[in-house]
């Protein structure tokens, strides 16, 4: 079986002592080191057939389900937990709450792009995107820098020139469509709560999202402008304003008071800035599988800390006491 060491994936017989090991503690990745290394020889071993993969383990080795821990050979029908193991190895950049996050979250739910690995906004406007690229550096610490492009306009029939603001990171993307409920479509995302921890990481979203889907509306406010009626409606309770959403498919729009926060009807709210990093999988099937001949299986056993558990090929396991 592979499992899965801070510096890569190895075969069981190939940890030791002192080896660095991923693990879940929650559904957050973190780091636990091998004390000491077992080998036992057993006749017997299990094929565990998940959502993912088939793996190879000891009868008794314990998976972790929604009920507790439950033995290898017992785990048929039942969700364990897992991550994937090839997102093991990226970089998790420190997101920091305030103003600056705010605004990327922002700007990036009105006028950016979430792809697979990596996160980007094409403007027109260079101070948009500059100011994009300042707040996202500042809340991540990733690089991020301006590019000109050109894009094409359909409704004048040629290239336009822009700006382009681009950032690897799978763990950005992550969290990204987690803040906006799995989805990061402009049109079926729903409003990220985690820009609620106070009153200023919302008024950078604010910023960040009429920049790009909003418009001055003389000197009392600014309004916005989207299609995505459930994501207003649930805005315009956050500021207090009133919301009626247009007729026939139109955009609707939505009134953003320069004063909204005097309506005391911002109430902060506390979610994880971080994205999940595991969840459950279906284990399909379990099947029985004898040793051939007369060569044995070796299962390989680790004593470790400060966590107890590992990851085989993704699925969390530990030892049974």
């Amino acid at each position: 079986m592979l499992v899965s060491l801070v510096d890569g994936c190895a075969q069981a017989k190939n940890v030791v002592p002192g080896s660095v090991m991923w693990t879940l503690d929650g559904d957050r990745t973190v780091r636990t080191t091998v004390v000491d290394v077992t080998a036992v020889k057993g006749r017997q071993a299990v094929d565990v057939v998940t959502d993912r993969m088939t793996f190879t383990v000891g009868p008794d080795l314990l998976l972790l389900t929604p009920d507790g821990w439950t033995r290898a050979a017992d785990a048929a029908g039942t969700a364990v937990a897992w991550t994937h193991a090839k997102k093991l190895c990226r970089e998790r950049p420190v997101i920091r709450p305030g103003y600056d996050f705010g605004y990327f979250v922002g700007a990036t739910c009105a006028d950016g792009t979430v792809y697979k690995n990596y996160v980007s906004l094409i403007v027109n406007d260079e101070g948009f995107a500059s100011r994009y690229a300042t707040a996202l550096t500042a809340c991540t610490g990733l690089p991020a820098r301006l590019e000109a492009v050109t894009r094409p306009s359909g409704y004048l029939k040629r290239d336009l020139p822009g700006f382009r603001v681009r950032v690897v990171s799978s763990y950005l993307s992550d969290a990204l469509r987690h803040y906006a409920g799995g989805d990061a479509h402009h049109q079926r995302q729903r409003f990220p709560r985690v820009v609620l921890r106070d009153l200023d990481t919302v008024e950078g979203f604010l910023d960040g999202y009429i920049e790009g889907d909003g418009c001055l509306k003389g000197r009392t406010g600014r309004q916005i402008v989207s299609a995505n009626v459930p994501f207003l409606a649930e805005l315009a309770q956050i500021i207090g304003a009133r919301f009626t959403p247009a007729k026939s498919g139109l955009a609707s729009q939505l009134y953003v008071s320069n004063r909204w926060a005097d309506r005391n009807t911002f109430h902060p709210e506390h979610h994880p800035i971080h994205p999940p990093e595991s969840s459950w999988i279906k284990v399909r099937e379990v099947r029985p599988r004898p040793a051939l001949g007369a060569k044995p299986f070796t299962f390989y056993s680790y004593r470790l800390a400060p966590y107890p558990t590992f990851l085989v090929n993704g699925h969390l396991v530990r030892e049974p006491w």
